[in-house]
């Protein structure tokens, strides 16, 4: 089980259990609810860093 930051809320959430995911340019984020997915995926750059 791997691990990941929901980028909208932060919360810790282990990817196999994730409530959903979206992928982002060529990056793949996890979300602890479909609430912040569906915020994340309105508005990406909102919630990333851009590097």
């Amino acid at each position: 089980m791997a691990s990941a930051k929901d980028p909208v809320c932060g919360m810790t959430v282990e990817s196999d259990r994730a409530a959903g995911s979206a992928e982002f340019e060529g990056t793949t984020y996890y979300f602890c609810s479909g609430g912040c997915r569906a915020s994340f995926v309105a508005d990406p750059r909102k919630y990333i860093r851009q590097r």
